[in-house]
């Protein structure tokens, strides 16, 4: 259905089928050149006990999201029946690999029914970065004390300062220019209004969410034979996904390949056993929702009708 004075919205292929083409392949060359097994290994093991454990983990990570997105979606008077909140929320991971994940902010914008303006779309994507970044950073505590031991407490300590420091005159200038800002980037002002809507509860769901995926990454690396605990792995993967989204390249492809696979190494993994680790994890946490999305997405828009391009 075409609502007058819409912008119209397309479904970016080309690129999207791009990206996903070419972290493929590089996934396949890497596969081929350091793995210690098969490059077919780390797709075998998802088919094994631990391997659907993990795949449920990051499937009850990406519902709980959906609830976090339907609440925002209730804040803006458009309340969803549960079921198909959760598929339109899914569709949406279609559009994860663009840089900084930015293309999921069209969720809001392809609804063929009372759909969100740009800036109530841009602020629920707001909140969901703010909201993700507040609970890796979290999850990253656990592994604090064993990055100090591998660099060196010195290090960490000045770092830490230097990330203070940094924060501190970020608040100040935010501070400082906080009524300029809102005025031209109305949407940091509803996002606000987003994360102010039942905090605790979007809390609990994102904690929760990320918590999930971190013990999914626990189960492959102990189905792999790499002793690691819960925590830890949990810590990884939650520093991984930081530094990903910190490129701001196309779901983080690459910056959170490179991350975990060191910090594996680093934990006694040789470099093909964390390759392998790395790609089922990914397979799990980012390729599996961009698929399932795909399905949503075309679902919806070819049989439900409630997602539209125009």
């Amino acid at each position: 259905m075409n609502l007058p004075g819409r912008p119209a919205a397309r479904l970016p292929l080309k690129p999207l089928l791009l990206v996903m083409g070419a972290a493929a392949t590089l996934y396949a060359v890497l596969l081929a050149l350091f793995s210690e097994t098969s490059p077919l290994a780390p797709l075998q093991a998802l088919a094994s006990t631990a391997g659907l454990q993990a795949i449920a983990l990051c499937l009850l990570n990406n519902l709980l999201r959906g609830l976090r997105w339907r609440l925002w979606m209730a804040h803006y008077g458009r309340p969803l029946p549960i079921g198909e909140a959760l598929r339109l929320y899914l569709a949406g991971y279609t559009f994860t690999p663009t840089p900084g994940n930015v293309g999921e902010a069209a969720r809001g914008l392809l609804l063929a029914r009372n759909p969100l303006s740009a800036t109530q779309s841009l602020a629920i994507f707001g909140a969901e970065r703010l909201a993700d970044l507040l609970c890796l950073l979290l999850l990253c505590l656990p592994v604090a004390w064993w990055l100090a031991g591998l660099v060196g407490p010195p290090l960490v300590l000045g770092l830490a300062g230097l990330a203070v420091v940094l924060g501190v005159m970020v608040v100040a200038l935010l501070a400082k220019f906080r009524d300029r800002l809102l005025a031209r980037f109305a949407w940091l002002r509803e996002a606000w209004t987003c994360l102010a809507t039942r905090p605790l509860l979007w809390l609990a769901l994102s904690l929760v969410a990320w918590a999930a995926q971190g013990v999914a990454v626990w189960l492959l690396c102990r189905e792999a034979g790499l002793s690691v605990s819960a925590l830890e792995a949990t810590g990884f993967y939650a520093l991984a996904m930081v530094g990903g989204a910190l490129s701001l390249l196309p779901a983080g492809l690459g910056g959170m390949e490179a991350i975990l696979a060191a910090v594996l190494v680093a934990h006694g993994a040789s470099a093909g056993l964390a390759l392998g680790i790395t790609v089922q994890v990914r397979l799990v946490t980012l390729w599996l929702a961009v698929a399932i999305g795909a399905l949503a997405l075309v679902y919806s828009a070819a049989i439900r009708r409630d997602i539209s391009f125009r």
